[in-house]
């Protein structure tokens, strides 16, 4: 731990901030605070792989394609060039640290997940991609001696004077205690907000604690009606959901009902394939006309030595419930997954506060659109993570986002005197704010979720639910202002796209003053690359 303040305070551990933290040790001392251990993080738990254009026969501008077409009109086009572009050499780069990613006679064995038109995927250990990917980021930070990792720090406000942001406040976790870091260049890497609702394929760290910390401290979030359910986590009585990999339905894994009944291709052309919301609808909806909340996945016509090398850890975990991939139905619930919007930050990460960065899921620059491409975030992570930090070593600018924003009416939520608890917050989030919505489930939520005053203590608990609390009123404040579907946000009453009025960003901002959200719309988050 330094005895000093340090020249870069990188607030979490996953993908974006150990890049960060690796590209800012070139220039002097980082502190890393991770939320939890070092390697807790949705980085960690992420199965599939990384979305890459690598393999023969592919390109950038194939994969530039896919991703803005699974973004359903509204991903930013500078930022999207950035990532398909910058992703091969930032790959090359984790595979010069010693990542070990699938091979197959002497090449990589990549694969194909829904909405790619190619095999673009790497993975490794068959579905333990994310936790060879921190393994390696990790290794090679601790290697470092100009980055010092500290684990059990959870961040509760951000610092902010009349040059901006200054430095965090925030909880030792094993003794309560509330400290100070001072740092002039902080990132905020702190990942999503999965854990938010009942069932999520996240890690129980992930409360969106950076989302919130920026919108209390002036920040500007975008796109927050964009959350991502991935189609297939694995539901069992009394286990939390586990994610089976979107990669299984990539090799032909099927979705059925109880009887072994197909239903995707009533649904979408790529059956199985189809984008993940319109996947996570159907299982939705099949379950809504059998009157249950189940549906199956079907590897059946795999044999047991495919699934137990392909996939080890999904096949150790459903050995470990007695279920048979070979014989036995899997059952299956859409979970939240990942957030496509977050802290609105330019090409290199800037935000909206000078000396306040922000990169991986908790930032939102528009490569996601409404709807991520599958396997994309861990490339974001390394593509925007390591340009976070290269800006971080250059001054400090004034970077002011969506110019020409239009103001919308304001929201301002009802004060309860009986604040909810975690889990009824996480009931109304999921109920009324998760896969399908509609205007009176909204306004539901923003009464029921309410507003108080974030109360810092030294449980990371209260301050847990005080975050999740004002995430969901940014998400419920967007979603109701969207009068359409689009991507991942779907409205029962407003079932079409709009493209005149909605091809465009939605902007909160919060007062702590006036203890109300503001909305305004935004054509794009990006005017060029400088």
């Amino acid at each position: 731990m330094l005895d000093k303040c340090p020249d870069y305070l990188v607030i979490g551990s996953g993908i974006a901030g150990a890049r960060a933290a690796l590209e800012l040790s070139r220039q002097g001392e980082v502190l890393v605070l991770a939320k939890s251990g070092t390697r807790e993080s949705n980085t960690e738990y992420a199965q599939g792989g990384i979305a890459v254009a690598l393999n023969k026969g592919d390109s950038v501008d194939l994969h530039y394609e896919d991703t803005m077409a699974a973004g359903a009109g509204v991903c930013d086009a500078a930022a999207t060039r950035v990532l398909v572009q910058e992703g091969p050499s930032r790959v090359r780069e984790l595979l010069h640290w010693g990542a070990e990613f699938d091979r197959i006679q002497g090449g990589f064995d990549f694969t194909r997940e829904a909405a790619h038109s190619r095999k673009r995927i790497l993975h490794a250990g068959g579905d333990a991609t994310g936790h060879e990917i921190s393994r390696t980021l990790i290794r090679r930070a601790r290697s470092s001696a100009n980055i010092h990792l500290r684990s059990h720090s959870c961040a509760i406000d951000l610092l902010v004077g009349s040059s901006g942001c200054e430095g965090v406040r925030f909880i030792d976790s094993r003794n309560g205690k509330i400290q100070e870091i001072r740092a002039p260049r902080i990132l905020l890497a702190t990942g999503g907000l999965g854990a938010a609702f009942r069932e999520t394929t996240n890690p129980a760290v992930s409360t969106g604690d950076g989302f919130a910390l920026a919108l209390r401290a002036g920040a500007v979030l975008a796109d927050m009606e964009f959350v991502q359910f991935h189609p297939t986590a694995l539901k069992l009585q009394g286990a939390r959901p586990f994610l089976l990999t979107e990669a299984l339905r990539g090799e032909g894994a099927y979705l059925c009902d109880a009887q072994g009944d197909r239903f995707m291709t009533g649904y979408h052309p790529l059956a199985e394939l189809a984008p993940r919301d319109i996947v996570s609808r159907a299982i939705v909806q099949e379950s809504a006309k059998r009157g249950d909340e189940t549906a199956f996945l079907d590897l059946r016509h795999f044999s047991s030595e495919f699934v137990e090398k392909r996939f080890p850890t999904v096949y150790s975990l459903l050995i470990e419930f007695n279920l048979d991939p070979a014989k036995d139905l899997i059952p299956v619930c859409p979970a939240a997954h990942y957030m496509m919007g977050g802290i609105v930050t330019d090409l290199w990460g800037r935000t909206s506060i000078p000396g306040l960065y922000a990169a991986g899921e908790v930032a939102c620059n528009g490569t996601h659109g409404a709807n991520r491409l599958a396997s994309n975030s861990l490339l974001e992570g390394l593509v925007f993570g390591a340009r976070a930090g290269q800006a971080m070593t250059g001054p400090v600018s004034v970077w002011s986002p969506c110019p020409g924003s239009r103001q919308c009416d304001p929201i301002s939520p009802v004060n309860l005197d009986d604040p909810l608890e975690d889990q009824a917050l996480q009931d109304v989030l999921t109920d009324r704010i998760g896969i399908v919505r509609t205007a009176e489930g909204l306004n539901e939520a923003i009464s029921s979720l309410g507003s108080r005053q974030p109360k810092k203590t030294g449980k990371n608990s209260s301050n847990e639910t005080d975050n999740i609390r004002l995430n969901g009123l940014s998400i419920a404040t967007a979603a109701l202002s969207r009068e359409e579907s689009r991507g991942a946000h779907y409205r029962v009453d407003y079932p079409d796209e709009n493209r005149q009025t909605w091809k465009c960003h939605s902007l909160v901002n919060y007062s702590q003053e006036w203890d109300r959200l503001t909305l305004r719309r935004a054509r794009t988050l990006q005017v060029d690359d400088t």
